[in-house]
C-alpha cells in the first residue's frame, strides 16, 4: 500500500487533519474572549453553512477538473485565509467582519476540497479499505493531539501562532498533493480531457448536478444510509457534544469531559486498526453491527455512569464509529464509477452534515422540553433504531465487498 502516491496522499491528509483538529479550540479560545459565545457560534456557523451550500458544486468541479487539482486549489485558498487571520491576531484584535468573512471563504474552500477526498483514495491505493482505515487512524490521532496542542500554543504564545501553523499544514498538503502523479487514464477520468470531452465541456452545471443526483438516487443502499444518517445527525451526533459536555462537566468536572473525549479518540484509533485487519464479505452489515455499540456512549452519559464506565463507553463509541466510517467510505469508493464519484460523495456529505448542523441548533431549545439526560436517552434509542433500520433494508444488509482493482502499471 505504501507506494509513492499513497505516501504523499497520506502525508497531505495527516498534516492537514492535524491543522483542522486545532481550529475549533483555537476559535473558542481566541474568538470567545473578544466576541463571546455568540461570536464563536456565528463564526463556526458561517463556516458550516457555506460548506453545506457549496459542497454539491465542489463535487461537480472535482469531476470536471479532477479531484487533485481542486484539492490543491482549496489548500492554497486556506493558506491565504489562515495566513491573513494569523497576521491579524499577531497585530492585535481582528475585527469581527474579518473573522466571519475568512470563515466563509475557508468554508467554501473545504466544500471544494472534501468531495475529492473519497475520489482520490481509489486512485492512490490498490486496497481502499486498508487505505481508509489508515487514514481514519491518522484522523483519530490528529484529534487526540490537535486540541491539546492548540490550547498549549495559545497559552504559551498567541492565537496567531496556531493560525500560522494551520496555514503551514495546508501549504504542506498542497505541495504533497501536487507531487502525486496519476496514471493518464486516472488523471483524466471524468475531466474534459477524456473520450467524452466534447459532451463534458458543453454540459451545464445543472446537468452535472442532475447526473450526480441520479447516480446517488440509483443506489438504494446509499441514499437509505444517508436518510438514516440525517436522523442520526439530528437526534444523536448533533446534540451529543453540547448535552454530554454539560452533564459530564457539571457532575465530574470539565477535566473529566476532556478525558472522555481523549478516550473517544483512543477508541477511534482502535476501530481504525480493527478495520485494517477485518475484511467482512458484507461491509455495511458489519458496520451496522459495530454501530450498535455506539449506543453505549449516550447511554452511559444519560445514566450518570461512574468515570471508568464513562470512559469505556467513549472507547466503544469511538471504535464503533471509526469501523463504520471505514466500511462506508470503502463501499462508496468501490461501488461508484470514478467519473461520478466526487459528485456522489458531495451529495452524501451534504446530507450527513446538514443533519448534524440541525441537531446542534435544536439541542439548546430542546432542553426546555426535557432534561439533557432524557434527551440523551432518546439519542441512545435512536441509535439502536437506526441500526435496526440498517439491517432491515436488504440493499444495505446484502451489499457485498467489491473485488480489489488490479494495480495499474503506473503505480510507483
Amino acid at each position: 500500500m505504501w507506494n509513492r502516491r499513497f505516501t504523499l496522499y497520506f502525508t497531505a491528509r495527516a498534516v492537514s487533519l492535524l491543522g483542522d483538529a486545532m481550529m475549533p479550540v483555537a476559535a473558542a479560545l481566541a474568538v470567545g474572549p473578544l466576541y463571546g459565545i455568540s461570536g464563536v457560534g456565528l463564526v463556526l456557523g458561517v463556516w458550516t453553512g457555506t460548506f453545506v451550500c457549496l459542497v454539491l458544486f465542489g463535487g461537480v468541479f472535482a469531476d470536471r477538473f479532477g479531484a487533485r487539482r481542486m484539492m490543491v486549489g482549496a489548500d492554497v485558498v486556506r493558506v491565504l485565509t489562515q495566513g491573513v487571520l494569523a497576521a491579524a491576531f499577531f497585530a492585535g484584535a481582528p475585527p469581527f467582519w474579518l473573522l466571519v468573512s475568512m470563515a466563509a471563504v475557508a468554508g467554501a474552500a473545504v466544500a471544494m476540497f472534501l468531495p475529492g477526498v473519497n475520489g482520490m483514495v481509489p486512485l492512490v491505493a490498490r486496497e481502499p479499505q486498508r487505505a481508509n482505515a489508515t487514514l481514519k487512524v491518522a484522523d483519530a490521532l490528529a484529534h487526540l493531539v490537535g486540541p491539546a496542542l492548540a490550547g498549549l500554543l495559545i497559552t504559551l504564545t498567541s492565537a496567531g501562532t496556531v493560525y500560522a501553523i494551520d496555514a503551514g499544514t495546508f501549504l504542506i498538503s498542497a505541495l504533497c498533493l501536487g507531487l502525486i502523479r496519476l496514471a493518464p487514464a486516472a488523471a483524466h477520468a471524468g475531466t474534459p480531457a477524456d473520450a467524452d470531452s466534447g459532451a463534458r465541456a458543453s454540459s451545464s452545471l445543472r446537468r452535472d448536478l442532475r447526473q450526480g443526483w441520479q447516480e446517488f438516487r440509483a443506489r438504494t443502499w446509499m441514499w437509505a444510509v444517508i436518510l438514516i444518517w440525517m436522523v442520526y445527525g439530528v437526534l444523536v451526533f448533533g446534540p451529543l457534544v453540547p448535552l454530554s459536555s454539560a452533564l459530564v462537566g457539571a457532575r465530574l468536572g470539565p477535566d473529566a469531559y476532556g478525558l472522555a473525549i481523549s478516550f473517544l479518540g483512543a477508541g477511534t484509533v482502535l476501530g481504525g486498526l480493527l478495520a485494517l485487519r477485518l475484511r467482512p464479505a458484507r461491509p455495511l452489515a458489519a458496520g451496522a453491527a459495530a454501530m450498535a455499540l455506539y449506543t453505549v456512549l449516550p447511554l452511559c452519559v444519560a445514566l450518570s455512569a461512574d468515570l471508568p464506565v464513562l470512559l469505556t463507553g467513549h472507547v466503544l463509541g469511538g471504535g464503533a464509529l471509526a469501523f463504520w466510517s471505514v466500511m462506508w467510505a470503502t463501499s462508496v469508493q468501490t461501488h461508484t464509477p470514478q467519473a461520478v464519484l466526487n459528485r456522489v460523495s458531495a451529495y452524501e456529505l451534504a446530507g450527513s452534515v446538514s443533519g448534524i448542523s440541525l441537531g446542534q441548533i435544536v439541542a439548546g431549545p430542546a432542553t426546555a422540553l426535557a432534561s439533557p439526560g432524557r434527551l440523551l436517552l432518546v439519542s441512545a434509542g435512536a441509535c439502536l433504531a437506526g441500526c435496526a433500520a440498517l439491517f432491515a433494508i436488504p440493499a444495505i444488509r446484502t451489499l457485498s465487498r467489491a473485488a480489489p482493482a488490479p494495480e495499474d502499471a503506473g503505480t510507483r
